[in-house]
């Protein structure tokens, strides 16, 4: 039999190499690898929800930073390192929490399975949990993300609080996200806090006029003038010493991720104007309603959306690599 041309073999390499570097997600991908992973994930994100209801709304709020800046790699939780400074160091990332909980996941599981599960896969795992002790559907999470090792401030452009409905479209777009993904993730802000630096030009001087967002419902805003002084104005932003209110201060469920996010922009008692917004537009207004009149309807279309923003971007196979550490790419071998 006649040997076969080189030509066929660099062919076959290189389809080799091809179908190696394209394996996607899979549910259940650490079945064999660290059969306990799920599980220890989901324990610990308990017992800090058990001490702390606002943590979920922290890490859904830390995956979406991660994602949204060079994909679902977990770069958002590596530490500035000599002159390079990393992502979390930029401003909008500067009121990012959550950073505890997946350091101790990451610790323990280090103990089960050493170098097996990535911050990245943690990170999205943790989340989709928070959500469900918040209140949301569980969702079937597909694993097997890598970490990235490149995590770089200037990288960072998040959609801002001040942002309109067209320009925060446009920003998800980049990520292969649309109106609905847009609507229904913007939901998330049905729990936890805010900043008054996010919002407090609403308060006294929106869009440079000196006076209040004229779209604010006037019991809201003597509520959140009272929690947000005018001196925040003037002063530079300081995250230590900045007041928080809840994302939905006429909400009775401050920390259940439930439809009353969208009852409250519907009233015009949104807190961030991007929020607000939404009541504005007829696509999205439409939506809001839809989702107030069937709560279920967003629960389900909010899991979908998580799932769609896992997605974005992610490593897998080997690329990139599975840190040691959530806070530091792995030293080169040898090191």
């Amino acid at each position: 039999m006649a040997a076969a041309p080189l030509s066929v073999f660099l062919i076959l390499a290189v389809a080799s190499l091809l179908v190696n570097t394209a394996v996607s997600l899979e549910l259940h991908f650490y079945r064999t690898s660290c059969p306990q992973a799920e599980l220890v994930v989901k324990s610990i994100v308990e017992k800090h929800v058990s001490q702390d209801p606002s943590i979920p709304a922290g890490l859904i709020r830390l995956h979406f930073h991660d994602c949204f800046v060079r994909g679902c790699d977990a770069s958002v939780l590596i530490d500035s390192v000599g002159e390079n400074v990393a992502e979390k160091e930029a401003p909008p990332n500067l009121t990012l929490r959550g950073f505890e909980v997946i350091d101790e996941i990451k610790t323990e599981l280090e103990k089960q399975c050493k170098e097996t599960v990535s911050c990245a896969d943690i990170l999205a795992l943790a989340t989709r949990d928070g959500v469900a002790l918040s209140g949301g559907s569980s969702y079937a999470l597909p694993t097997g993300r890598r970490d990235g090792t490149v995590s770089n401030i200037s990288d960072v452009h998040i959609p801002g609080p001040s942002f309109s409905v067209a320009d925060a479209l446009n920003a998800f777009g980049t990520i292969n996200l649309g109106l609905e993904d847009l609507t229904t993730l913007l939901g998330a802000h049905a729990i936890g806090f805010c900043h008054c630096g996010f919002f407090v030009d609403r308060l006294y001087n929106f869009r440079g006029s000196g006076q209040p967002d004229p779209s604010m419902d006037p019991a809201i805003l003597d509520q959140l003038t009272k929690k947000c002084p005018r001196t925040t104005v003037d002063q530079n932003f300081n995250i230590s010493k900045d007041p928080t209110v809840f994302m939905t201060p006429t909400s009775n469920t401050p920390f259940r991720l439930d439809s009353s996010f969208y009852r409250g922009v519907l009233q015009e008692e949104a807190v961030l104007q991007l929020d607000q917004e939404l009541a504005f537009t007829d696509l999205t207004r439409k939506m809001a309603l839809d989702y107030v009149n069937r709560p279920n309807v967003f629960r389900r279309k909010f899991a979908k959306a998580m799932m769609k923003l896992g997605n974005v971007g992610v490593l897998t196979g080997q690329e990139g690599q599975i840190r040691l550490n959530c806070r530091r790419v792995n030293k080169p071998a040898g090191e």
